[in-house]
């Protein structure tokens, strides 16, 4: 047996922003580092010191002291200061798949800079982790992992509680994803500070280290105990290497170290035990009372996760494969703009600021970047559409002489049908064309003609054409001054045929030549109608949804259900034994919106009663830090009235609803919820998870006291019996519950509470989300279940809209209709188009939901090579010349290198 060794890992858990801003978190991270640099100037005793993982703190510390990069730079080719991998510690579930990729790679990236990077997997304080971390992570060259939750029972304080169904009976474990991939997991047993003060005297330290060692040795597999020393913006221990020669004058039968991870764990491996557990997939927290998973974290502040959800999908799929696309036709790929967009977007991605779970400074902060980020993204798709357009050779159709163009592109893996809706400039008059004071008059006085909507052979579209008034614009050229004109303006809604996948199809907007009869999809005031779906709305606003594929209704679906939250940030708490409030029995103002040949909206209204807060215990509760399990508070018997306005929108080809509400929230202490009950019988269900279509059970495991049983998604869930299904897609909803009655899907769409929680009383005022506030989400019935049925390609394609460009008649090197990649599979899933980050290779990933191997057939006529990759886009094997076959097996993450044809 190995002498007992207690490595003492010197760290201090940096929250960037969370109960302070974070200028104030940055004040507090300068002195930290000031100190910790000149201790290890002054004191050879002191090792190292562990930076959190995350490399954005180099970044932030030297804004402030850039005369100090030289000095930390050493310290970090020593292995002095440890930095990385990650760029910033995230959340794993409320991030996307890329941007975990993307956090990765620039965290690796940018500590490169620095001469040394941990290869550790760190994710001490994540709110859970994704089941695809250890392939992940064992394609990024990393094969340990650390985590702070998910495995074993936590309570109040972050203490480790016991249970007879441990995961693991070790703090050591192995993690393993779907597809086989494992690495070496350590669980903070003891959290992350139970090293932190290590005593100096003697009485005070030998009180510490009978009760740590006792901790440690409870839940260790080997003889190498795990000792962090520091906490959440914990100051250096500058006396710790006395604190350690009194530890070893204490016991000397134990070998006191100050370590760090990299010889932790090599020291663990070495000793490992032969019956270590596996621990397969995700971590979640699934074996404890439920009262700590911080799941409601996922519908705290919903409004940053839908400004998030918007930025992720401009970002990885519309920026980045268009202009992967301009690339393959000769441009430059935009590289630095992305990397600052990216950098941006996940200065909002650490765990207290996209989970909602700060004070208001912070999530009024975020909301800037996310506006910067959308404004970057916003100039990169438009000006990679028009590099685009301006190669693509237009004619108008045959026997149309005055055609306007539009191209149309679609950016996912798949063929889609969609329906467009544009505005655009019928006619321009520039201001050096004609006094801007007569331009509106004239253009208001020319009478339009008939208007129709065709494809490039000449076919018309299902369209409608609005006349949208005479507006002021401008041009900025290039190589000019600003150009100001007033335009008149039409708006179009028409159908699309079907899109190629990563390619365009150009439509034109043209004069009518022959009368047509529009077939409109509402034929009476309650129902909306179109080759796949049937939507019948009741009196109550609820709704029956037909699937004629199957033959499968599902009905009285799509009410509204409210309940108080006497929790906070972290957590949804509801009053004992209180009744929900829901819609079933309000009679709804039901009105049609738009009714032409490509598209259907109807307009649900709801004026609903229901308490304007919780009653006033709560807030002595809050005074006196009850914790939100304890809590029992009613509802108060004022009452106001919730306003919400709900429109179901069905487009002319396609296979689920659209819905949209918008609620003048004027309560307080609440979560609504939309209810689709679904009668299946199963015991499961499915839900999108990072590079995972993950598979969870619809009741909770013996330890689970919560009543309520919620989980995170990153675009649906889905439930099916095996014959028929029903998936619910949304746009930055990313909590759901699957109840028992009815087997009905609940999703949150709104949560108002006024604390942030955890270890003091913090006030969020702003996290009531008063005012307007609206949700997104696409209802998609179907047969089998939802990877059988690829309903992740329905999903994708509501989340992620085409991109539509008025263009002129002209000469052009690209056919009016092409695909940029043909790409051709059997089910895998396509998650990322874009360059590749330390060389000019082409990077396609993508993944394979199934426990079946699958295989992707992908040709370019601006291809040479193809190879075979990793997640940090490293070029391995060559798997093709032109076109390549690549077999993709069960539950894979796959990257893809292509060259350019020179």
């Amino acid at each position: 047996m190995s002498k007992t060794t207690a490595h003492i890992i010197s760290h201090s858990h940096w929250d960037r922003e969370w109960y302070l801003p974070f200028e104030k978190h940055r004040y507090y991270l300068v002195k930290l580092m000031d100190d910790l640099l000149e201790k290890l100037e002054s004191d050879p005793e002191y090792k190292s010191f562990h930076l959190d993982g995350q490399t954005i703190a180099v970044d932030d510390y030297l804004e402030i002291k850039p005369e100090k990069r030289e000095l930390l730079k050493k310290y970090i080719e020593e292995n002095k200061i440890i930095i990385g991998p990650w760029y910033i510690l995230q959340d794993a579930f409320l991030t996307s798949a890329e941007a975990n990729v993307r956090n990765l790679i620039i965290g690796m990236h940018d500590a490169e800079k620095f001469g040394s990077f941990s290869k550790l997997g760190y994710f001490p304080d994540t709110f859970g982790v994704y089941g695809q971390a250890p392939q992940m992570l064992q394609q990024a060259g990393i094969s340990t992992a650390t985590f702070g939750r998910g495995v074993k029972p936590t309570g109040f304080n972050n203490m480790v509680s016991d249970s007879v169904n441990f995961e693991s009976p070790f703090s050591e474990l192995e993690w393993q994803s779907p597809d086989g991939s494992s690495v070496l997991g350590i669980l903070l047993a003891n959290w992350y500070s139970n090293g932190n003060e290590v005593p100096t005297s003697e009485e005070e330290a030998k009180q510490f280290w009978e009760q740590k060692l006792a901790d440690a040795r409870k839940y260790a597999s080997t003889p190498h105990l795990l000792y962090m020393n520091g906490c959440d913006h914990q100051p250096l221990q500058k006396d710790l290497p006395e604190a350690i020669r009194m530890a070893k004058d204490l016991y000397p039968e134990i070998d006191f170290v100050h370590s760090n991870f990299a010889d932790y764990m090599e020291a663990v491996q070495k000793n490992l035990p032969e019956n270590l557990q596996t621990v397969q997939g995700e971590l979640r927290n699934q074996r404890t009372d439920g009262w700590s998973t911080l799941v409601n974290t996922a519908s705290a502040r919903i409004y940053l996760k839908q400004m998030n959800h918007l930025c992720q999908i401009k970002l990885e799929r519309l920026a980045e494969p268009l202009s992967t696309f301009a690339y393959m036709l000769g441009e430059e790929y935009p590289e630095d703009y992305l990397r600052f967009a990216w950098k941006q977007l996940m200065q909002n991605h650490p765990h207290d600021s996209i989970c909602g779970c700060s004070v208001d400074e912070v999530h009024e902060e975020m909301v800037t970047r996310f506006k910067k980020v959308d404004q970057m993204t916003d100039m990169i798709i438009q000006e990679q559409i028009e590099k685009l357009t301006n190669k693509i050779e237009i004619n108008a159709p045959a026997g149309y002489s005055h055609a306007k163009p539009l191209v149309v592109f679609n950016t996912v893996g798949h063929e889609r049908h969609t329906v467009i809706e544009k505005v655009i400039d019928y006619e321009r008059v520039y201001f050096r064309d004609m006094s801007f004071t007569k331009i509106p008059d004239y253009l208001k006085g020319k009478v339009l003609p008939e208007l129709a909507i065709v494809n490039a052979s000449g076919e018309v579209q299902a369209a409608s054409i609005e006349d949208a008034g005479v507006e002021f614009g401008y041009d900025l050229p290039d190589d000019a001054f600003r150009q100001p004109y007033f335009a008149r303006k039409l708006k179009l809604t028409f159908a699309t045929d079907k899109l190629p996948a990563m390619g365009y199809q150009t439509y034109f907007l043209v004069e009518k030549q022959e009368a047509t009869e529009e077939v409109l999809m509402i034929k009476n005031d309650r129902v909306i109608e179109n080759n796949h779906l049937k939507i019948s709305v009741h009196s109550n606003g609820s709704y029956d949804i037909e699937h004629k594929g199957s033959g499968k209704t599902y009905y009285h679906v799509g009410g509204y259900e409210n309940t108080s939250d006497i929790g906070n940030e972290y957590m949804f708490k509801k009053g004992t034994n209180e009744k929900p409030y829901t819609t079933s029995a309000l009679k709804a103002n039901i009105q049609i919106l738009e009714n032409n040949a490509a598209r259907a909206m109807m307009e649900i209204t709801h004026k609903w009663e229901i308490p304007v807060s919780a009653a006033a215990e709560l807030e002595d509760m809050k005074d006196r830090l009850v914790w939100h399990r304890d809590r029992e508070a009613g509802r108060s018997e004022k009452m106001t009235t919730l306003v919400l306005k709900t429109i179901l929108t069905l487009g002319k080809e396609s296979e689920g609803l659209a819905v949209k509400v918008t609620i003048d929230n004027t309560a307080k202490d609440h979560r609504l919820r939309v209810l689709y009950p679904t009668s299946l019988q199963t015991d499961h269900h499915l839900a999108e998870s990072a590079f995972e279509i993950v598979q969870r059970p619809n009741k909770p495991e013996v330890e689970w006291e919560n009543p309520s049983f919620d989980h995170h998604q990153q675009s649906f869930a889905s439930l099916s019996d095996g014959e028929f299904g029903l998936t619910v897609a949304t746009k930055g909803l990313h909590e759901y519950e699957v109840l028992e009655d009815q087997t009905t899907l609940a999703v949150t769409v709104l949560r108002s509470v006024s604390e942030l929680g955890d270890w003091g009383y913090f006030p969020t005022p702003e996290a009531q989300c008063l005012g307007t506030q609206t949700a997104e989400w696409f209802v998609i019935p179907h047969e089998g279940n939802a990877i059988e049925a690829k309903v992740y390609e329905q999903a994708y394609d509501f989340q992620t809209p085409v991109v539509c460009r008025q263009a002129e008649i002209k000469a052009g090197s690209i056919p009016t209709n092409n695909s940029f990649i043909n790409w051709n599979s059997d089910g895998l899933v396509f998650t990322s188009l874009k360059m590749g980050e330390k060389q000019d290779d082409i990077i396609m990933r993508f993944y394979n939901p199934a426990d079946a191997e699958k295989y992707l057939s992908i040709e370019s006529p601006h291809i040479a090579d193809y190879y075979t990759s990793n997640i940090i886009e490293e070029k391995l094997d060559k798997v093709g010349e032109t076109y390549a076959n690549i077999p993709v097996s069960k539950y894979k993450i796959m990257t893809v290198a292509m060259e350019g044809r020179k």
